[in-house]
């Protein structure tokens, strides 16, 4: 079945108790996942003005999928696994032109895995996510349900992208093109990463931090900058307690913006691609 992008906005726009009866529904959800997959559709776009929004039709629709599916066992590497039919695991061929490293990695049907990017074992990335060109996933990364990931992007060890299903019409966490994101980094709650920005290793940034920009003397939220280079901070905890117990709370702090010595401390080796 071919079909355009309205076709399938159509079909699962309809209310959820209807989608569950329809007998279509199966042979339109293979819709939707090639459509995921090949990045016809996607759960969140950037508008015109630079701002991104969720596109709470495509997020709905893979809902859709949950609600209607059982759980069954299904057959893995050493052992069983355990899950709604609706989105297994995602098989690759030569074609594709990923590079999936032996050791352990998984992605799920529904997720845009582009050209050229690479995953090291063992990585996750959830359905409805959208991985660019170029985009390196190291070991231990999560890349969320709906997460945005741009080209060249590099995803360093244990660094999670959180992911958002629910509500749906809640922006996913966005990394643009050319970011790099070191490693333990914990991006949440429709964090928006701008293009080139660099967040050093130990950073994390959820939709109610405060992100002190120490170049330009000012507070930001839900957005790291362009080119902004990010490090771990603290500042102190406000009352009479925290103030009597020294303590500190998180607090990611912007200290430069790119330079040509930042270019070269997180140039990507092209050797590895």
């Amino acid at each position: 079945m071919t079909v355009d992008q309205d076709s399938i906005r159509a079909f699962f726009s309809r209310p959820a108790e209807e989608l569950a009866k329809d007998p279509e529904a199966p042979a339109w959800h293979q819709v939707l996942l090639v459509a995921l997959e090949t990045g016809a559709i996607r759960a969140a776009e950037r508008q015109p003005d630079g701002t991104w929004q969720a596109n709470t039709w495509v997020k709905q629709a893979i809902l859709s999928g949950f609600r209607r599916t059982n759980l069954v066992q299904m057959e893995g590497p050493g052992f069983p696994m355990f899950d709604k039919t609706a989105y297994p695991p995602r098989h690759f061929g030569l074609e594709d032109a990923v590079r999936l490293v032996p050791g352990g990695s998984a992605v799920r049907r529904g997720a845009h895995i582009a050209r050229s990017v690479v995953l090291m074992p063992p990585a996750y990335v959830n359905v409805g996510a959208f991985v660019d060109e170029g985009t390196m996933v190291d070991s231990h990364a999560l890349v969320g349900s709906c997460a945005q990931i741009g080209k060249r992007v590099h995803l360093s060890a244990a660094a999670q992208i959180g992911g958002v299903l629910e509500p749906a019409g809640a922006r996913p966490v966005v990394v643009e093109d050319d970011a790099f994101v070191g490693g333990l980094v914990g991006l949440f709650e429709g964090i928006v990463v701008r293009r080139r920005a660099v967040l050093a290793s130990g950073v994390v940034i959820t939709g109610s931090s405060i992100i002190y920009d120490l170049v330009n003397g000012r507070e930001l939220r839900q957005e790291v900058p362009e080119g902004a280079v990010v490090v771990p901070g603290s500042r102190p905890a406000s009352g009479e307690y925290g103030k009597a117990h020294g303590l500190q709370l998180a607090a990611p702090c912007i200290v430069k913006y790119r330079d040509d010595k930042t270019d070269a401390a997180t140039a990507l080796e092209q050797a590895l691609r």
